[in-house]
C-alpha cells in the first residue's frame, strides 16, 4: 500500500493546533494513507485515533500504516458526513462522545488518487470517467456527463468549478455523448473553451473535472453535514481543524465557524445565525493559514490549501 503514502499538506501547522488539546481521542475524519495520523500519534502518546475514509484502499492503506500504534488506532470505512453516527458506533475503551478532542478533516481528492488513471479523477492520459472515492457508491462521472440535462450540467460546472466557459461546455458534453473516458472529456471541453483562454490558467479542463468531481462525491453537501456533527461531538478545549483546497470550501467552513462563534462580522448579509449554535466555539485563527513558501516548493499540490481551526468552549449554564 505504498502507493497511499504522500506528503500530509501543513502537518506542522496541524500539530500544533492539536498538541494543547486534552488526552482523548482525535477522529482524523479524512485518513487517507495516515500522514497526519501518523505524526500525530507518535507526537502525542496520550491521545487515541479514530480514523475514517471513504476509499476502501486509504482505509486499508491507514491501517497497515498505522499498525505499529495497536490499539491506540481504529480506522472504519465511512464518509466523514457521517461520523456521529461513526463515533456513537466506534465508542470504547478509547473512543466515546464525551471525549473527542480533535477532528481533522482534509478535504479534496489524495496524491494517490490522482496518480492512478484507472481512478478517473485526472484530466491527463485516458481512462474511464468514475471519479468516485468510493467505489461501492452508484453515481459516476460517466453517468453525470451523459444523462444530467445541459441546464443541469452548466450549473454544475459554473458553481462547483467556478468556471465561466460552463454553458459552452455543458453544450459541448452534449452534443458530444456519449463520453467514456477522460480523454473524451478533456476533448468535449477543449472544443468549448476559446483557443486563447485555452493557452492560460492551467489545463483548460481542471475546473471542469473538479465541478464532477464534486458531483460525483457530493463533497460540499457532506462536508456541511460533517462540520454541522462535528462541533457537536467535541469536548470543551477540543479542536476541530479543516484543511481546504478552493474557495468554494473555504467559504463553507469560514462560514460555519463564524456562525458557531458568533461572530457577525465574519458572516455574509442575511447569513442566518441560531442563537442557541452562538458561542460554542472560538475561533483560533480569523484568517486561514496558509502553507509556507517552501512547503508549496517542496509540494507544489500544498499551494492552494487553506487552513482554519477553532475549540470548543464550556457549555453556557443558566442563570
Amino acid at each position: 500500500m505504498d502507493r497511499f503514502q504522500h506528503e500530509p499538506v501543513m502537518a506542522r501547522e496541524v500539530l500544533e493546533l492539536l498538541a494543547a488539546v486534552p488526552t482523548g481521542t482525535v477522529v482524523d475524519a479524512t485518513v487517507g494513507g495516515g500522514g497526519h495520523a501518523h505524526l500525530l500519534l507518535e507526537s502525542r502518546p496520550d491521545v487515541a485515533l479514530l480514523g475514517i475514509d471513504r476509499d476502501a484502499d486509504a482505509v486499508a492503506a491507514a491501517r497497515e500504516r498505522l499498525a505499529p500504534f495497536g490499539d491506540r488506532v481504529r480506522i472504519v470505512h465511512g464518509g466523514f458526513e457521517d461520523v456521529a453516527e461513526i463515533v456513537r458506533r466506534e465508542a470504547g475503551e478509547h473512543t466515546s462522545e464525551g471525549n473527542i478532542m480533535g477532528i481533522l478533516f482534509d478535504l479534496g481528492t489524495n496524491s494517490p488518487q490522482l496518480d492512478r488513471p484507472e481512478r478517473g479523477f485526472t484530466y491527463w492520459g485516458e481512462a474511464p470517467l468514475d471519479m468516485r472515492m468510493d467505489a461501492a457508491t452508484e453515481l459516476t462521472a460517466e453517468t453525470v456527463v451523459n444523462e444530467y440535462s445541459e441546464a443541469r450540467l452548466a450549473e454544475i460546472i459554473a458553481t462547483n468549478g467556478e468556471e465561466k466557459f460552463a454553458r459552452r461546455i455543458a453544450t459541448r458534453i452534449v452534443a458530444n455523448r456519449p463520453l467514456h473516458t477522460t480523454a473524451d472529456l478533456v476533448g468535449a471541453v477543449k472544443e468549448a473553451v476559446p483557443a486563447p483562454a485555452r493557452r492560460r490558467g492551467g489545463h483548460p479542463a481542471r475546473r471542469t473535472f473538479q465541478a464532477i468531481r464534486m458531483e460525483v462525491n457530493r463533497e460540499l453537501p457532506n462536508l456541511a453535514e460533517g462540520l454541522d456533527e462535528s462541533v457537536h461531538l467535541l469536548a470543551p478545549g477540543g479542536r476541530v481543524l479543516v484543511l481546504a483546497y478552493h474557495s468554494l470550501e473555504d467559504r463553507l467552513v469560514k462560514e460555519r465557524f463564524a456562525k458557531w462563534a458568533g461572530a457577525r462580522e465574519e458572516q455574509p448579509p442575511g447569513f442566518p445565525v441560531e442563537p442557541e449554535e452562538r458561542g460554542l466555539v472560538r475561533l483560533l485563527n480569523r484568517r486561514a493559514m496558509q502553507p509556507t513558501p517552501e512547503e508549496v516548493a517542496a509540494n507544489p499540490r500544498a499551494r492552494s490549501a487553506r487552513l482554519r481551526a477553532a475549540e470548543r468552549l464550556a457549555a453556557r449554564t443558566g442563570s
